[in-house]
Parts: C-alpha cells; sequence; structure tokens
C-alpha cells in the first residue's frame, strides 16, 4: 500500500469543505481558489476544481457572476448561498467532531501490546 494513495484520499475527502470556507468569505475567482489550496498543500487541478463548483452550484451550495475583466475575458466569481453557509455550519461541526476524536486516539502512544509487556 503506498502512503501518497492514502493521501490522496484524505485530501480528496475535505475539498470540498475547503473550498466553501474559501468562498464564505466572500467573491472569489477560482485561479485563486487553486492558488490557496495549493499553497496550502491540498493540490487540486483544474479538472477537479471546476466540476466540483458546478455540483456546488447545482446543489444550491454557491452561486456565481460573471464580472467583465480589463485584462480578458470575463470572469466567474463565486460566492456561497444561505443554503450554503447552513451546510458549510455542518461540515464544520462534523471537522471539529473528527478532530477532537483523532486528536484522542492519536494521543495514546502505547500499544495494547507494549501494555501487555509491561
Amino acid at each position: 500500500m503506498k502512503i501518497e494513495n492514502t493521501q490522496v484520499q484524505m485530501r480528496k475527502g475535505i475539498l470540498e469543505f475547503c473550498i466553501l470556507q474559501i468562498i464564505s468569505r466572500g467573491e472569489v475567482y477560482a485561479s485563486d481558489m487553486l492558488d490557496e489550496l495549493t499553497s496550502a498543500k491540498i493540490m487540486v487541478v483544474e479538472g477537479t476544481l471546476y466540476p466540483l463548483l458546478t455540483r456546488l452550484r447545482k446543489a444550491g451550495l454557491v452561486d456565481y457572476k460573471w464580472v467583465e475583466s480589463k485584462s480578458g475575458p470575463p470572469r466567474k466569481y463565486y460566492t456561497i448561498t444561505d443554503e450554503g453557509n447552513e451546510f458549510l455550519g455542518k461540515l464544520d461541526d462534523t471537522w471539529k467532531e473528527l478532530m477532537t476524536s483523532t486528536k484522542k486516539i492519536s494521543a495514546k502512544k502505547m500499544s495494547k501490546t507494549k501494555a501487555a509487556k509491561s
């Protein structure tokens, strides 16, 4: 089993949550989302981001508007909807529960095998 595969799956699992977090702060352009995700070491490409944004929009969690650009074609800026904020709140609760649970489990350093030998 390769560690990279597990790491990729873990990152994919939280991608939607991270994207909604970014959008919840205000209007955001897709390339800015990619930059922030990449700088946070959540590697994602346009081919992954755009279909996810489309799914989020179809689910009513995000919306977008076109804004004219002086340096090229119009840009699509994303915003979170009220339903998206509610959804994000529930994801945030789940994230906090998972963080608490994993910290509790990972804080226990001694395995059953080591305890049996003591």
